[in-house]
């Protein structure tokens, strides 16, 4: 396999016998889940040139500061936030002996009679999940909280269901107990930043010049991001964001992923397995639902590379093919 790039030299950190056996450490913990996560056979190649090292210098970020980092994931839909993350558990935890928890922002949708509410008394466009102003930022924020403290107490993470667009039952939820060296937080507005009143004169699509003339929809969503997701995102501490290639590319792996989830429908189809909870989208439903993030996500491929912590830039082949570190961990030598 071929490396495209690998971690910059000078941001190596830890020493290289620890990074050796946090990647033999990983490898052994990823024998059985490689086929899950989807990850390419070159996983041992990754691990030393890219994700061993990335880990390792979390580990040095973390050992900065008191109490646990909190790390924010961000990139556009079919980026590779859950792979990343399920990546960083495994590496973390078996490889450099940390506690990790991690959530989702999808888990925290407002539940559909919320949003439904919402979409009476705002506008239509806040009834589909997705966009800042759906989520429930003020749990979100007293999650960090509570995962910051590292109280004896045990933190139920909230789990939101996609087949009936609704939170689960409490019953559901993930439980966490004590203390966490490493707080994740991904999903695909993580850390955005809202962009000026006059930026929101112009329709980016079809979706906003049509179903939102007046940009009652868009000003509302910006003024979610000014306000309480900006107090939730500020609890984060390390950035790392995925840079897709563009806009076009999200279309495309979003196309993928249909196909596949076809593909998914027609086996449990075969095997006479109910199928109402797969519903797959058309070219034209696929580019209505990727227009609802356009904006926002133009706007964070334009100015979050120069300010993330970390950008690991996705080419067309969803390779990492550029790493850029803005922020450098000062390293005692």
């Amino acid at each position: 396999m071929t490396l495209l790039t690998q971690w910059p030299e000078d941001q190596l950190c830890l020493s290289p016998e620890v990074r050796r056996q946090a990647v033999q450490a990983v490898e052994q913990a990823f024998a059985s889940t490689l086929e899950t996560l989807k990850v390419d056979i070159g996983l041992v190649e990754l691990l030393e040139s890219i994700y061993v090292p990335l880990g390792a210098w979390l580990v040095a970020r973390k050992e900065q500061q008191q109490g646990p980092l909190v790390v924010g994931i961000n990139g556009a839909q079919g980026a590779g936030k859950s792979t990343l993350f399920n990546l960083l558990e495994v590496i973390l935890e078996d490889g450099f002996g940390l506690k990790v928890v991690g959530l989702s922002i999808d888990d925290l949708y407002k539940t559909r009679a919320e949003r439904e509410q919402l979409a009476t008394t705002v506008h239509p466009l806040l009834q589909p999940r997705g966009v800042p102003g759906t989520h429930d930022v003020s749990l979100g924020i007293e999650l960090l909280r509570d995962l910051k403290s590292g109280a004896e107490q045990i933190v139920k993470i909230p789990a939101f269901d996609k087949s009936i667009d609704d939170r689960c039952s409490p019953a559901l939820w993930q439980e966490w107990s004590g203390e966490a060296d490493i707080v994740v937080l991904e999903g695909w507005c993580v850390g955005a930043h809202a962009q000026n009143t006059a930026e929101l004169q112009q329709p980016v699509n079809s979706l906003e010049a049509d179903e939102d003339p007046d940009g009652c929809w868009r000003n509302y969503v910006n003024d979610q991001l000014a306000g309480p997701y900006k107090e939730l995102f500020d609890m984060i501490d390390v950035l790392v964001m995925l840079k897709v290639p563009s806009m076009e590319a999200v279309f495309s792996w979003r196309s993928q992923q249909e196909k596949k989830l076809a593909e998914r429908v027609k086996y449990i189809y075969d095997t006479q397995q109910p199928t109402q909870h797969l519903r797959i989208m058309d070219e034209a439903q696929i580019k209505r639902f990727i227009q609802h993030y356009e904006r926002l996500t133009r706007n964070m491929l334009q100015e979050m590379p120069g300010r993330a912590d970390i950008c690991l830039e996705l080419n067309e082949n969803h390779k990492t093919s550029k790493i850029h570190i803005n922020h450098p961990v000062l390293k005692n030598d």
